[in-house]
């Protein structure tokens, strides 16, 4: 059944694994790994590799640093379930891309009609950015403001939302889309 669970958390909160273990949970072989992360320096490198020895030969990994609606729609056919990690390295991405908001808002509502047309559950992790002091320059507003945006429209389509905190999963959503 298509489910799309939107996984949430601070820094090293637990997201990743958790998402992982529920993708790890549903039924199938043909599972797939859309990572956003471009590493630039050792210690992502590092971070990356670790990340990928969680991961058993039943998936397939797709580097996807900026095309993730193309990419879920691409793969949702033949997956028993995507798993995209992470929406805040993807916004990155596109700020970094596009640098501006409007076009990244455009690129935002085409990920939100990807899920609505996946055939197969997705899950996504993303940070929540919102819960700190407001940021002292202009780009990091704006990142915080489009990780915000994001988390919303993706909630406000999820299934399922599950908030992380020091590693403990909290369901905040569950069993109905909001328009």
């Amino acid at each position: 059944m298509k489910a799309i669970t939107c996984v949430l958390g601070g820094c090293r909160s637990g997201k990743s694994r958790h998402a992982l273990e529920l993708a790890k949970a549903l039924p199938g072989d043909r599972k797939v790994f859309i990572a956003t992360c471009v590493p630039c320096d050792d210690e992502m490198e590092e971070r990356v590799a670790t990340h990928q020895k969680e991961r058993d030969n039943r998936w397939k990994t797709v580097e996807v640093p900026a095309l993730l609606p193309e990419a879920i729609l691409e793969h949702s056919p033949s997956a028993d379930v995507i798993l995209v990690d992470c929406l805040t390295f993807w916004l990155s991405n596109l700020l970094l891309e596009l640098d501006e908001t409007e076009k990244i808002m455009k690129r935002i509502d085409r990920l939100i009609i990807s899920l609505e047309e996946a055939v197969c559950p997705v899950i996504l992790v993303s940070n929540e950015v919102g819960t700190g002091i407001v940021p002292e320059n202009k780009l990091a507003r704006q990142f915080r403001d489009l990780v915000g945006t994001t988390n919303q429209k993706v909630a406000a389509c999820a299934d399922k939302v599950i908030w992380m905190v020091a590693g403990v999963p909290s369901s905040i959503k569950s069993g109905r889309r909001y328009p």
